[in-house]
């Protein structure tokens, strides 16, 4: 069973564990977990099958994780107690693991136990969960075959990537000269720890004085912004890049399909160059972590009247209602 070290009970984290990460999950309930503001102030977080205080939680400087980026990860939201989308984010780690080789050492059943206890430990019901597979330790050679088995860590806390009146008044973005990665060099399909591309993306947002940065891919397209898929309207149909032109096979981009299906809207796969985003009568982004959020300005031209479109607001304001209808139940 997965337990919390004490100060008379260290676990090495810098070296291979022989303990299995396979062992079951004790639940807790939503009472026993509840911390006070002090004692929440050190997350709780789960490395290997052991639950330890962030401040204990650590990974070798021998992990590929950290010397090459050699690893997966997954970010997912959790809403009033329930984790939205779970099985479709756990399919799209295991499938990130199958591209690279990377044998994830537990099952899907026994990674939801524990990423559901890992919420629990931190008596949270609003948040963001990180997941991390990386290669394990090795030597410093890349050569994955030297890490003999992978490391799994699990972080729940709670985000806000942008304050509220930036949903309400809308976003800034630049587009960068850092092109997005040529799926023949490495597929963004696979969520890997190598995430410099979009760092190097993000930083020019950052000295620009945006909020986000949009991303091309080789042929000049658009691909995705540094952490969001991009969707654009025109005339009252949406339109957004096909996962083949650079874009991420993002869960909320999907959850859209839906809702402009529920709304009798429709969204359209289509190549789409900066002059179409320019011209736009609306424009939002979709992520994890963003949720889905308006984009007002670009490149210093306004987006329609400058304001988030009525459409944009439908698809934000069902979007909401719909994280907290559903979801896999974390306190039963």
């Amino acid at each position: 069973m997965p337990t919390k070290t004490t100060n008379s009970d260290t676990l090495l984290i810098d070296e291979p564990q022989e303990t299995s990460p396979n062992a079951a999950v004790k639940p807790a309930n939503e009472t026993s977990t509840a911390r006070s503001a002090a004692q929440a102030q050190e997350l709780t977080i789960y490395v290997d099958g052991h639950f330890l205080p962030q401040s204990e939680a650590k990974v070798s400087v021998f992990d590929h994780g950290l010397l090459y980026g050699d690893g997966i990860f997954e970010g997912i939201r959790f809403y009033d107690g329930r984790v939205f989308r779970l099985e479709e984010h756990h399919d799209r780690l295991w499938d990130s693991a199958r591209s690279i080789c990377l044998d994830i050492p537990i099952s899907k059943e026994e990674m939801t136990d524990a990423l559901l206890e890992t919420v629990r430990q931190n008596g949270l019901r609003d948040g963001y969960i990180r997941q991390v597979v990386t290669r394990g330790v090795g030597n410093l050679g890349l050569n994955p075959h030297q890490c003999k088995r992978p490391s799994i860590i699990i972080i729940a806390a709670t985000i806000a990537l942008y304050p509220e009146e930036v949903y309400r008044n809308g976003l800034t973005v630049v587009t960068c000269a850092t092109r997005r990665m040529n799926a023949a060099a490495l597929n963004p399909a696979v969520k890997s720890l190598n995430y410099l591309n979009n760092v190097m993306a993000r930083i020019e947002a950052n000295l620009a004085g945006a909020d986000e940065a949009l991303m091309l891919n080789d042929a000049g397209n658009v691909a995705e912004c540094t952490a969001d898929n991009v969707f654009v309207i025109k005339k009252g149909r949406i339109f957004t890049p096909p996962i083949s032109a650079g874009a991420l096979r993002g869960i909320t981009r999907a959850v859209m399909f839906e809702i402009a299906d529920e709304l009798g809207l429709k969204i359209t796969e289509a190549e789409i160059t900066r002059h179409d985003v320019f011209v736009a009568d609306e424009c939002f982004l979709t992520g994890t972590g963003a949720e889905v959020i308006p984009v007002i300005k670009v490149d210093g031209r306004v987006i329609g009247t400058g304001k988030p479109g009525s459409i944009t607001g439908r698809m934000i304001a069902r979007f909401r209602e719909l994280v907290r209808e559903g979801g896999t139940p974390i306190y039963s």
